[in-house]
């Protein structure tokens, strides 16, 4: 999948390639823990200690061969990705990440409609992802793009502490978009 999803004079979203890994490991960090998080309104600072993701854990999903990382690129720059994983008949969105600094200019509603493509060329009527219950603001934003709450929940567990620490008791809601009329 190395064609091109959106493509403008300077800016497109790909596939990410192995050689990607470092740099989106970076990205998703920046995004969601640590002090650089802060800047945007994404970060998952207050709620859990440690990293997001490492560079081995992004080059193995990028090897997966049921799952593909979006990257939006500028000037060959990556400012955001998405991981989607093919999962029983639906499309799992995860790791949806924009650089703080440019968060709020429609790069994560690019990646969205990029995922919406992606699964569309796929034959996958539905789209789900899992939201970290506290996160009302990212609930309500993934709502007004489509999403519905299914109702269903499902534990934070952190199979190894480098993914994070939480810093009270956490819980999944699990959001859902039918791409079929």
């Amino acid at each position: 999948m190395q064609s091109n999803i959106f493509d403008s004079m300077s800016a497109r979203i790909i596939a990410a390639t192995l050689e990607d890994a470092s740099a989106i490991n970076a990205l998703v960090n920046s995004a969601y823990r640590g002090d650089s998080s802060k800047q945007g309104w994404t970060t998952e600072a207050d709620l859990l200690d440690g990293t997001r993701i490492d560079e081995a854990a992004v080059a193995e999903l990028i090897a997966r061969p049921n799952t593909a990382i979006l990257k939006y690129t500028e000037d060959n720059k990556i400012l955001g990705c998405v991981e989607l994983r093919t999962e029983k008949g639906k499309l799992y969105l995860g790791m949806l990440s924009v650089a703080p600094n440019t968060q709020g200019k429609g790069i994560g509603k690019k990646l969205m409609a990029a995922a919406e493509d992606h699964a569309k060329s796929k034959g996958i009527p539905t789209i789900f992802m899992t939201v970290i219950s506290v996160r009302k603001e990212l609930i309500d934003w993934y709502m007004r793009h489509g999403y519905q709450l299914t109702g269903e929940r499902k534990p934070f567990v952190v199979p190894d502490s480098r993914w994070g620490i939480p810093k009270q008791k956490l819980e999944f809601v699990v959001l859902e978009k039918s791409l079929t009329p």
